[in-house]
């Protein structure tokens, strides 16, 4: 008989996910799109999330952290990440609430979900303020190369206090870098 090791297996011990982790592994399968692993990555997240309590606010964030994004976001969604783990200045063509379209040079700090919407966070150039710019809003995305000074993400979350988790309602972030 070949070497076999035998085991009680024992059933894992669930340990909370920060907000941070939570958003983290939400980009990165958003990612991957709709293909077989990602479905199933979404399915097991979405399990792990069942077991926290959460509000409608909490719930909505949370659903939107397990959908896909579709093709052309996630496409924008990666140009953003890399510059923020490069911590390199993106050049943005945003469209506002009320259809105005803009060219921004953003310094991208953090990305959240908040509701139903992914956001980046950062510092934006033109308004020289913190602003946060909803994904599907983002109509074109690009990495100038220039150098971004690198911030805080604590710092720079515009929709929750200081240490508010996705279980208390706030939204989830990850700082990416």
């Amino acid at each position: 008989m070949a070497n076999v090791a035998t085991h009680r297996r024992t059933a894992p011990t669930l340990t909370a996910l920060s907000a941070a982790e939570i958003a983290a592994l939400a980009l990165s399968l958003a990612h991957l799109g709709a293909g077989p692993q990602a479905a199933t990555a979404r399915r097991a997240l979405r399990t792990l999330l069942d077991t926290v309590p959460h509000d409608d606010v909490a719930g909505a964030t949370l659903a939107t952290l397990t959908a896909s994004l579709d093709a052309s976001t996630a496409d924008r969604a990666r140009v953003v990440a890399a510059a923020i783990s490069e911590h390199r200045v993106v050049r943005l063509c945003y469209g506002d609430a009320g259809a105005n379209v803009t060219i921004r040079e953003v310094e991208p700090v953090t990305t959240l979900v908040h509701r139903d919407h992914w956001y980046l966070v950062g510092w934006c150039r033109m308004r020289r303020g913190v602003r946060a710019f909803r994904f599907d809003r983002i109509l074109a995305v690009e990495s100038t190369g220039m150098p971004a000074r690198p911030r805080r993400a604590d710092r720079y979350l515009p929709f929750q206090r200081r240490k508010a988790a996705v279980h208390a309602g706030g939204p989830a972030h990850t700082p990416m870098s």
